[in-house]
């Protein structure tokens, strides 16, 4: 919650005449360690994007993931100039996400 505030995810606004909000739900998990503990609550706000339909609420969907061949040429060229690699994990990549529309939820 706390990543999610601080990044000023949304905002609350009145909705504009015409306009028809997606509905919404919070999504709640325990990440639990090896030995079956609680180590942290974790939480998430999800549009039910299946009321939407294309073309009248949006137009395209892309998912940002690399391709497989993309990784492994980018590998090739680290091996054959002799670089070095290093792997990240950015916790709240999906929160820094531009989109181009409004989206309104209720």
């Amino acid at each position: 919650m706390d990543s999610i505030m601080a990044n000023g995810t949304w905002e609350i606004t009145e909705r504009p005449y015409g306009c028809k909000p997606l509905g919404c739900k919070w999504v709640f998990k325990k990440k639990l360690r090896p030995d079956g503990t609680i180590e942290k609550y974790k939480a998430r706000l999800v549009a039910k994007r299946y009321s939407q339909k294309e073309e009248e609420d949006y137009f395209d969907t892309y998912s940002h993931v690399a391709r497989l061949a993309t990784i492994r040429v980018l590998l090739s060229l680290v091996a054959s100039h002799g670089l070095l690699v290093h792997q990240m994990d950015v916790k709240t990549a999906f929160l820094n996400g531009e989109l181009d529309e409004k989206i309104y939820m209720q």
